[in-house]
C-alpha cells in the first residue's frame, strides 16, 4: 500500500533524523537522489543545458547541490536566483565550485529556460501555501513553454502539499522526485495533474512509501493522511468462495434501482454486481423486464426491498427517479447499504446516521456535482478539494464516502482516518451508466463481507482497471467496462506481487 504523510509529519521526522545526522547530510541525500533522476531523464548528461530555478528554502538547496552533482558530469548548469539574497549559501558555493554558474533573471534568463534541456523547480517547497507568487510566475511559464523536461523537487511549486489543492499559478512538472515520503498532494487532483512521473527517494526518514494494507492507521502526527492500494492489497481483500460456499455463503446483493424512465441503470448495476463476486443479485424495481431480458439469473421481485428475500447488503438510487419510500424502506434495513445516484438526494440525513449509530454500515458514492449538493456548495469547492470534502461528507452523514472522479477517493465514516486515493482508471470511463456498474460492483463486495471502505475502495480499483482494459486507447460503453471486471480481478490476484 502507497502511503502518504502530512508536512507536519515529514517536518518532524526530518527533524529527529537531522539530529543523528552529521549537519547538511540529509539535504547531501536528497540532492544526490534528485540528480540520479535528473541523469535519467537527460540520458546524456555531459554538453546537455540545466537550469535550476531556485527559490530560498532548502528545496532550492536540494536543487543547487543536484546541479553541482550535474555540472561535475560535464552539464552545463545555470541557477536562476528567485531571491538572490536568500539562496541556499552551501549549495551555491557548491554550484560555483562545480563549474555552474548564476544567470541573469532577466529577458535572456527566461531564454535560458526556454531552450534548456532539463528544467528544475526548486522554488517553492511542501510548506508553501497557495500559488506561485507574481514574481515566479514568468519562471514557471517559461519552464512550461520551453523544450526541456521540468523537474519539480519534492513536489510542484505552487501547490498544496497536504490537500492537493492549487490556488493560483503553479509549476507543471514532467516529472516529480519526492523525498522520503509522498506527499497527499502527488496523489489527489488537481495538484497531480501537474506532478507528472512521480519518482520517490529514500533519504531515511523512516515513514517509506509503502505501509501494511488493512493497518488501519489514525489521522493525526505520525499517521499517513492518504492510502493507495496496489495489486497485492486488493489481492487479500478479494472474497474467495470456499469448497462449502453456497450462494449465501458468498453473499447475496439487493439492487433497488432503474425506473420507468431510466431502466438502464438497473441493467448496469445489476450487471456490476454479478461480475463482483456476489453468489446472487436480487433485483426489486420497475425495471425487471429489463433486467431478466439481459441477465436471466437475477432474482426478481416484486413485492418491494422488504420483503424481496434474504440480502447481505443492498444498493439502492441508480435511476430511481423520485422514489423515496424505496430509498426509505432499504435505508431501514440492518445490512450494508451503498447509496448512489438519485437515492442520495433522496436519503434523509437523520436516517444515514441512525444506520451508523446502530453500527451498520453505509457507503455513499457521489460525484462532485451530487457531492457540491450534499454540501451546499458549487461543484468547483469539491473539485479542487477534493479530500476535504469527502472528509466533510462522510462526518456530515457519519457514513462511508466514495468521491468519484479524476481522483476517486474513499473516507471513512466519521471522516477520520486515512483517506484511500484509487490509483487505476482513465478519462474514458466519464461516461453515461459507468457509475452504475460501479455501484453494483462495490454493493457485491459490501454482500461478501468487506467494510464499507474496504468495499468501496476495491470497487474503485478493479473498476477503473476493467475501464482501462475496456478502452484501450479508445471509447468504451459502460456495458464494455462491466463485461471486463473479471479480467480486471484476474489480473490482481495473477499478479507477481499478489502470489507474494
Amino acid at each position: 500500500m502507497r502511503t502518504a504523510y502530512s508536512v507536519e509529519t515529514v517536518r518532524a521526522a526530518e527533524r529527529e533524523l537531522m539530529a543523528r545526522l552529521p549537519e547538511g547530510a540529509l539535504m547531501q541525500r536528497a540532492a544526490a537522489g534528485l540528480a540520479a533522476a535528473c541523469a535519467d531523464v537527460l540520458g546524456r548528461v555531459y554538453g546537455s543545458r540545466v537550469v535550476l530555478l531556485v527559490g530560498s528554502g532548502d528545496n532550492g538547496g536540494d536543487a543547487l547541490y543536484a546541479g553541482a552533482r550535474l555540472a561535475r558530469r560535464g552539464a552545463g548548469v545555470r541557477a536562476v536566483l528567485l531571491a538572490p539574497g536568500r539562496a541556499h549559501a552551501g549549495g551555491l558555493a557548491a554550484l560555483r565550485r562545480a563549474g555552474g554558474s548564476v544567470a541573469e533573471a532577466g529577458a535572456s534568463g527566461v531564454r535560458l529556460v526556454e531552450q534548456a534541456d532539463l528544467v528544475v523547480d526548486g522554488i517553492v517547497g511542501i510548506g508553501g501555501k497557495g500559488g506561485l507568487r507574481e514574481e515566479a510566475v514568468p519562471w514557471a511559464e517559461a519552464a512550461r513553454r520551453g523544450r526541456g523536461v521540468v523537474v519539480a523537487v519534492d513536489l510542484p511549486s505552487g501547490v498544496d502539499a497536504d490537500t492537493g489543492e492549487v490556488r493560483g499559478a503553479a509549476v507543471r512538472a514532467d516529472v516529480t522526485v519526492t523525498f522520503g515520503a509522498y506527499k497527499p498532494g502527488l496523489l489527489i487532483d488537481p495538484a497531480r495533474e501537474y506532478a507528472g512521473v512521480v519518482r520517490f527517494v529514500d533519504i531515511g526518514l523512516g515513514l517509506g512509501p509503502v505501509g501494511g494494507a488493512g493497518a488501519g492507521v489514525r489521522a493525526g502526527a505520525g499517521a499517513a493522511q492518504v492510502e493507495a492500494l496496489q495489486h497485492a492489497d486488493v489481492a487479500r481483500l478479494l472474497p474467495v468462495p470456499a469448497a462449502e460456499s453456497d450462494k449465501y455463503r458468498r453473499g447475496v446483493v439487493g439492487i433497488a434501482a432503474g425506473s420507468a424512465r431510466y431502466p438502464g441503470a438497473a441493467v448496469l448495476a445489476v450487471a456490476g454486481a454479478l461480475r463482483g463476486g456476489a453468489g446472487a443479485v436480487r433485483y426489486v424495481g420497475p425495471a425487471g423486464g429489463a433486467v431478466l431480458a439481459r441477465h436471466p439469473e437475477t432474482l426478481v421481485s416484486e413485492r418491494g426491498p422488504a420483503r424481496a428475500g434474504r440480502v447481505q447488503a443492498w444498493v439502492v438510487g441508480p435511476g430511481a427517479g423520485d422514489d423515496a419510500a424505496t430509498v426509505g424502506e432499504v435505508l431501514a434495513a440492518d445490512v450494508p447499504v451503498l447509496i448512489d445516484a438519485d437515492g442520495l438526494r433522496l436519503a434523509e440525513v437523520g436516517a444515514v446516521r441512525g444506520r451508523g449509530a446502530r453500527g451498520v454500515p453505509t457507503l455513499m458514492t457521489p460525484h462532485a456535482g451530487e457531492a457540491a449538493a450534499l454540501l451546499g456548495v458549487e461543484r468547483e469547492v469539491v473539485e479542487s478539494g477534493r479530500l476535504a470534502a469527502a472528509r466533510e461528507l462522510a462526518g456530515r452523514y457519519g457514513a462511508a464516502v466514495l468521491l468519484k472522479g479524476s481522483t476517486t477517493v474513499v473516507a471513512e465514516a466519521g471522516g477520520g482516518g486515512a483517506v484511500r486515493v484509487n490509483p487505476t482508471g482513465t478519462p474514458w470511463l466519464a461516461t453515461a451508466g459507468s457509475g452504475d456498474v460501479l455501484s453494483g460492483l462495490g454493493g457485491s463486495l459490501l454482500a461478501a463481507g468487506l467494510s464499507a471502505v474496504d468495499a468501496g475502495s476495491v470497487a474503485a480499483y478493479l473498476h477503473g482497471l476493467a475501464g482501462r482494459f475496456a478502452a484501450e486507447g479508445a471509447p468504451a460503453s459502460a456495458e464494455d467496462v462491466a463485461g471486463r471486471i473479471p479480467e480486471a480481478w484476474r489480473s490482481v490476484v495473477r499478479a507477481p506481487a499478489a502470489r507474494g
